[in-house]
């Protein structure tokens, strides 16, 4: 079965969503809004919802990116729904493995076991400058720090046996040998511990991750539960399924790890009427604000590039230091659709280079349907460009296909996230 989540992006993930009429961009700080998405993902059974994190502001005049906190939001978004999995990123950079433990524990109580945590890097130096320091520190420093943050935290979550509190009037309200101290104390963190929440519902919420390097990539063979990915096209796509499934057959893993690319989808009756879809959302987006964020992913100043001229030459993956997921992307794009510079801000307005499908919904479901039985993907992360239209059209539309096709659950057969995605719940 397909597996699929909705991420949830301000007004949508095209960055001139928030300028169309139909915008919602007066209600982001309206946590019904946020609910009705949710409501909207759950009625067509999706996984789960999830949300980025941010940690600094970057370009307002572009338009929206962060508002609410995110474990803040799905705290309200847990009480709105049903069963539907709520995911959000923590920083292992700016947070401390107890603090997010502690967080994102409370909330698997709350939601009643459907909570993921995207771990991740944060790569900025303008977040850096928000959190003491003067730059981003280095790649490998972020990594190490990364993987015993992980480390810290599931034992911080198994600090607690299963059952206890007992909340026995006549005797303990826990057992002491029930809670243990883990005694961390390593390169970046002292840890005593234990938690001072008892063991999530599901054991651990389910650890999603996002990483194209040589050590996102590892780490999230050891450790991940669930990947996402960003892959332009199908052969992309293979590239990092099968290198991941094999570095995850290698570390001794069993578990299915599903693998999750991003994808945009603008949904019509007729390809056409998507295309027109696509295009009046092309059409809202200054070409300023457009070099700007293509700055941002190829780490140099684009302001004075010409938008009809081809797109200058750009220095090969091994020389970027910046996140090289998305650059690798971008130059798969500029290699195999030669665009001009017009062209690729274009490509990249909405899901930053991400998969983008525009058609009828059989002709959407075809192709994610080659996705999945090619080694493509084991479900996607949509990333619907306007928001709430783009959720409403997948799931009114091509929900049904899918489901009628029988690649997709008509209803949930579990109650749990890790339930949803087939993952085992870990012992203590």
């Amino acid at each position: 079965m397909m597996h699929l989540n909705l991420f949830i992006f301000g007004c949508g993930h095209h960055r001139a969503a928030w300028r169309h009429p139909r915008s919602s961009v007066e209600r982001l700080g309206d946590i019904a809004y946020y609910e009705e998405l949710a409501q909207t993902a759950e009625r067509g059974k999706l996984d789960a919802i999830f949300f980025a994190d941010g940690h600094s502001t970057d370009n307002l005049t572009d338009g929206p990116r962060w508002f609410l906190e995110p474990l803040t939001a799905l705290s309200a978004i847990s009480r709105a729904t049903q069963r539907i999995g709520l995911i959000s990123t923590v920083s292992s950079t700016f947070n401390t493995p107890f603090h997010a433990a502690r967080m994102v524990a409370s909330l698997d109580h709350i939601s009643k076991g459907r909570v993921g945590w995207n771990v991740v890097t944060s790569m900025f130096d303008s977040e850096a400058r928000n959190h003491g320091y003067d730059a981003m520190p280095g790649h490998d420093w972020r990594y190490a720090r990364a993987e015993e943050f992980v480390d810290v935290a599931l034992r911080l979550w198994d600090s607690w046996n299963d059952g206890a509190p007992q909340s026995d009037r006549q005797g303990d309200y826990v057992r002491p040998e029930s809670t243990h101290a883990i005694h961390h104390k390593g390169t970046h963190f002292q840890v005593d511990g234990p938690l001072t929440v008892p063991r999530p519902p599901q054991g651990h919420p389910v650890l999603f991750q996002a990483g194209a390097s040589e050590q996102g990539r590892d780490l999230a063979a050891r450790r991940a539960e669930a990947i996402y990915a960003v892959a332009f096209d199908l052969q992309a796509a293979q590239e990092y399924y099968r290198d991941i499934k094999l570095r995850v057959r290698k570390a001794g893993r069993r578990d299915p790890v599903p693998i999750m690319p991003g994808l945009v989808t603008y949904v019509g009756s007729t390809e056409a009427e998507a295309r027109a879809k696509q295009r009046a959302l092309d059409e809202l987006l200054p070409s300023q604000d457009a070099l700007r964020q293509l700055s941002m992913y190829v780490g140099q100043d684009c302001s004075r590039w010409e938008l009809d001229a081809p797109v200058p030459d750009l220095p090969p993956l091994e020389e970027f230091s910046g996140p090289k997921g998305r650059y690798a992307t971008v130059l798969r794009i500029i290699q195999t659709e030669r665009p001009s510079v017009r062209q690729l801000l274009g490509r990249l307005a909405a899901g930053g280079g991400h998969c983008t499908m525009v058609g009828t919904p059989d002709a959407i479901a075809d192709e994610m349907e080659r996705w999945l039985s090619n080694d493509g993907a084991d479900g996607f992360n949509l990333m619907p460009p306007s928001l709430p239209d783009g959720i409403e059209d997948f799931v009114d539309q091509v929900v049904p296909v899918l489901q009628k096709r029988g690649v997709f659950r008509k209803e949930y057969e579990t109650d749990t996230l890790r339930g949803h995605l087939g993952l085992a719940r870990p012992g203590p």
